[in-house]
């Protein structure tokens, strides 16, 4: 990888409904702050991203978003074609070689997604993590991170969520040494021993 000047890409799906996670706030003692969301609706926003770092570079995070309004026909979740958009979006804005690794979800290793990735082998090497092993992959931190920065948030629609989800992402885009923490998290070394 190093010698190649490639890019390591830990990549992992995530998504958020209308109905926040619960987090702590502030309030007066002895009131306990209310906040009241219908919940309603069948919208939901669907984040795919890949935290992508090398040796001597500044680590980003590249991510797509798929909104779906609950609409009969609409697509509800990331498919073969949307990861192939990701990896050629990731490896035009890397410009390099990439070195990719993600869990054993079922789109990630089906036949469609396999013919996928064959046509990107020139640039592209895969690696699947082990069985139940969240905790060597840094994007999950991305996500807990997200979840935690929307948390109490009462989005009225399902427009008003992508768009905090969006700008809560860009803002880490911006924050290298937040995502090198998440890598840091993982216990997993990018420097030979």
């Amino acid at each position: 990888m190093r010698d190649q000047g490639a890019w390591l890409c830990f990549e992992d799906e995530s998504g958020q409904s209308l109905r926040p996670p619960k987090a702590r706030t502030w309030s007066r003692r002895g009131h306990s702050p209310v906040l009241r969301v219908s919940g309603k609706g069948s919208g939901r926003v669907s984040v795919a991203g890949m935290v992508c770092t090398r040796p001597g570079g500044r680590t980003r995070l590249v991510f797509r978003m798929l909104v779906h309004h609950g609409r009969k026909g609409e697509k509800k979740g990331f498919r073969e074609p949307d990861f192939a958009a990701l990896l050629d979006a990731a490896h035009c804005q890397l410009g390099s070689r990439i070195v990719l690794v993600w869990d054993n979800s079922t789109q990630h290793k089906d036949t469609a997604m396999r013919e996928l990735l064959a046509t990107r082998e020139e640039w592209l090497t895969v690696f699947r993590l082990p069985a139940y092993a969240p905790d060597l992959n840094p994007a999950e931190g991305v996500w807990a991170h997200l979840k935690k920065s929307l948390g109490n948030l009462a989005a009225g629609t399902t427009d008003q969520l992508a768009a905090h989800t969006r700008t809560r992402l860009k803002r880490m885009q911006y924050r290298p040494h937040l995502l090198n923490g998440f890598i840091t998290e993982t216990g997993l070394t990018l420097t030979p021993p």
